[in-house]
């Protein structure tokens, strides 16, 4: 059973599709748990609202390919190796809009949980707060090993209890939906252009990129351009589904502002299914966002502490790390009075802008140079191996021509060997 899970991971599944998974999984709590998120950048424009879908599955697809290539050609397999290839010795400025983005996406999280828990279980908001402050508190005291099994329960839970949301509500709503695309109904986001919604798209995977370094461990096992190329497709497509679930629910209530200004849009339009399903929704997204809320704190906690091994100073201890996720949960329930849809509209906006400044724009145009001149030089070295090959097989046709350039691809791919 080892063996053949093992050999599932270091296979095509490995290469090519694990990625995908651990990008999403970061991704769920500050992406499309609520719905608002989703509002925000694209349902708000009705019918038109699936441009933003494919601006969003393009961008994802794209970022994820540049950070593959990248961390496979230049090893680049923890987050500062990887920024340091395109920002240099400003590779800091990432960690100051993770940190922000960090307590923004916290800050949701809490007032998502406090909202949820109070609609579907009757708790009072302050409780709902205080049970993620508390749970988190808990899992980044514990570590490591207590934060992957409540992640990897979330996820799988999430996943599952969304398709079964997304299947209720849009076969019970289908002539809804069909009849706003049908009509091109756009009338809640009053007058916009094209340009409006592919920016809408591309601020959404702005905000995001902050949750991309977290798959860079898995990059390892892709050992060429094709691997990353197709990694970054299917990581894109992975990333994106969940969102066109949530776009399509929400066509079936377009324009309804009491389910597209609410703070939960997914609470809406799930009322009406039974308490049951009520209280499913409050658990598993409620798990989830603790989930994320505890792996942005962890993942900054991470890498201050490898910061100072890298200086030759000894990691925080348990207490100081507990200190930490203190403050920052403190700082992100005091934001989360500002409100859902303020935190989502305003603060992922700007955050958003600025990961593209510092992580986006540079991978996208330093990347992709450092991608292209990296080709070209393997091309280069190519041709020069070929003809020294050719050569050689001229001037010596009785050796083994294996031996010429060990560990270049034209060893693996021009292997001569005459015999006497």
């Amino acid at each position: 059973m080892v063996e053949q899970r093992n050999s599932l991971f270091e296979g095509a599944f490995g290469r090519f599709v694990l990625p995908g998974i651990i990008i999403q999984s970061t991704l769920i709590g500050g992406g499309y748990a609520t719905g608002r998120e989703v509002v925000s950048y694209g349902a708000k424009f009705g019918a038109m609202g699936w441009i933003a879908g494919l601006t969003i599955i393009f961008g994802f697809g794209l970022m994820a390919f540049l950070m593959f290539e990248i961390a496979r050609r230049f090893r680049a397999y923890d987050y500062r190796s990887l920024v340091k290839q395109f920002l240099g010795p400003f590779w800091f400025l990432y960690d100051i809009i993770y940190f922000l983005l960090a307590i923004l996406i916290i800050s949701i999280v809490i007032a998502a949980t406090g909202s949820i828990l109070e609609s579907t279980l009757g708790l009072n908001y302050w409780i709902g707060v205080g049970i993620i402050a508390v749970l988190a508190g808990i899992l980044n005291f514990y570590g490591t090993s207590l934060i992957e099994r409540f992640k990897t329960f979330g996820t799988t839970a999430l996943v599952l209890a969304y398709i079964l949301f997304a299947v209720l509500v849009i076969s019970s709503s289908w002539g809804e939906i069909t009849n706003v695309f049908a009509t091109g109904n756009t009338s809640f986001a009053g007058d916009f252009t094209v340009w409006s919604i592919i920016g809408a798209g591309i601020i959404y995977v702005g905000y995001n990129l902050a949750v991309y370094p977290a798959a860079l461990f898995t990059v390892k096992r892709q050992k060429s351009m094709k691997d990353t190329l197709i990694g970054g497709a299917i990581a894109g497509v992975l990333m994106t589904i969940p969102w066109f679930l949530t776009y399509f629910a929400l066509m079936g209530f377009y324009p309804n502002e009491s389910v597209l200004t609410a703070d939960v849009p997914w609470l809406q339009m799930l009322d009406g299914y039974g308490l049951w399903i009520g209280i499913i929704f409050g658990i598993v997204v409620g798990w989830t966002l603790i989930e994320t809320a505890t792996g942005m704190i962890h993942a900054f906690l991470d890498r201050v502490n490898h910061n100072l091994e890298e200086i030759g100073k000894e990691p925080m201890s348990k207490r100081t790390n507990g200190l930490v996720a203190i403050i920052a949960l403190v700082l992100s329930a005091v934001l989360s009075n500002v409100g859902i849809g303020g935190l989502v509209s305003t603060g992922y906006t700007i955050l958003g802008y600025a990961m593209l400044i510092v992580y986006g724009v540079p991978i996208l145009i330093i990347g992709s140079y450092k991608i292209i001149k990296g080709v070209k030089s393997e091309q280069k070295l190519e041709n020069e191996c070929m003809m020294k090959i050719n050569s050689f097989r001229l001037a010596c046709p009785a050796v083994c021509l294996g031996d010429i350039y060990p560990g270049h691809s034209c060893h693996r791919s021009y292997i001569i060997c005459s015999q006497p």
